[in-house]
């Protein structure tokens, strides 16, 4: 696709021109490009500024088509009019209402502001990653048990002492056959001595990345400790094609000390800067919940959790189910891991949102480390 084509082809797509079949060769062309895909943004990113340049300019136009019109109804003085600046005029007559229109001219010049901006990592400031640093008195606690449980493991050689975390977040189970557990790229990072997933009950076990992807922010961990106990073919599948706009959705993550539920629908097909490798959720999402599953009625794996806009309330971005795959992908070519798979049985589609919460939530861990 030659640069003219490839524009053209944008356009149509911003326009919503596109039938389902072309929108979806479209945005597999962009995942499977990357520089492609940034041009397609930036060209977007245009569209979208001419677009806003185009309605002040309207605006503009229409304030000059009433000026004239009151002044051949006799409303506004001609004399008046031609003794000072008509701007200046009508900005006296009219500064209330022109004040009002400043005020939202104001408000998305400081929103475009926000999304030009940078942080030095690459990621947006106004994207907040949802990682939960342990706060200094969670530590003292958990110093305290940690101290409990190595005065047990003096009495008992099968009691492993607790990891002093700094942080916490979420991941959950891929293969259930060889214990790999899927986060975000992020959480990993986190981490610069110990990793450790922690169950439902409080039981901890180390874990090890053994693939980390910055640029779709995906981590995959294999569980290391030789206690953990295998769990059977876990019960939601992945989802093979794109999640339709306002789908229903729920999540399952560790913004507490504890699994915690919540809800919401689809509200994009992509995420902050039509960024195509997330979705964008209307949700509330808390620090903790980075790597939670999202998981739509029919217990189909949407996508994972990744971050919130920090100037919008309820808009939460998630990782699209297709990186997923990508990502199994890749481990499969690593020595000594290839025989990752996907291996799930359909088990929550039909039934009601409690039972297939208990379903899911013993697949659902913490993911912690210093």
């Amino acid at each position: 696709m030659d640069e003219q084509e490839l524009l053209s082809t944008v356009e149509k797509f911003f326009r919503g021109e596109m039938t389902a079949e072309e929108e979806k060769f479209f945005q597999d062309l962009r995942n499977s490009n990357p520089e492609l895909d940034q041009t397609v943004v930036e060209h977007l990113y245009f569209l979208n500024e001419l677009s806003s340049f185009t309605e002040r300019k309207r605006f503009k136009e229409d304030i000059q088509h009433i000026a004239n019109h009151l002044i051949q109804s006799g409303e506004i003085d001609n004399t008046a009019v031609k003794s000072e600046s008509k701007v200046v005029f009508l900005w006296k007559k009219y500064k209330r209402t022109m004040a009002v229109a400043a005020s939202i001219a104001g408000i998305v010049s400081i929103v475009i502001a926000g999304m030009n901006s940078t942080l030095s990592t690459g990621k947006q400031n106004n994207i907040k990653p949802l990682v939960d640093k342990i706060h200094q008195q969670e530590n003292k606690t958990r110093q305290i048990e940690n101290k409990i449980n190595q005065l047990a493991a003096a009495r008992n050689e099968n009691t492993k002492p607790r990891v002093n975390s700094n942080f916490r977040a979420t991941g959950f189970l891929i293969d259930a056959d060889h214990n790999y557990i899927i986060t975000n790229a992020h959480v990993v990072k986190e981490a610069k001595n110990q990793l450790v997933i922690e169950n439902s009950k409080g039981d901890q076990y180390y874990a090890a990345p053994i693939y980390v992807n910055d640029l779709s922010d995906i981590a995959i961990l294999q569980v290391t400790d030789t206690s953990f106990k295998k769990l059977h073919s876990f019960p939601y599948v992945l989802k093979k094609s794109s999640a339709d706009l306002g789908e229903q959705v729920f999540m399952l993550g560790y913004p507490k000390q504890e699994i915690v539920y919540g809800e919401g629908y689809v509200s994009a097909r992509n995420g902050f800067q039509m960024d195509t490798i997330f979705y964008q959720l209307s949700t509330s999402a808390n620090e903790g919940t980075s790597g939670s599953p999202v998981i739509n009625r029919h217990g189909e794996l949407v996508g994972i959790i990744s971050s919130k806009e920090t100037n919008a309330e309820g808009v939460v971005f998630a990782i699209k189910s297709e990186n997923i795959t990508s990502a199994i992908s890749e481990v499969k070519k690593l020595e000594g891991h290839k025989n990752i798979q996907f291996t799930s049985i359909p088990g929550l589609k039909g039934i009601d949102r409690v039972t297939q919460i208990k379903k899911v939530q013993d697949y659902v861990f913490m993911i912690k480390g210093n």
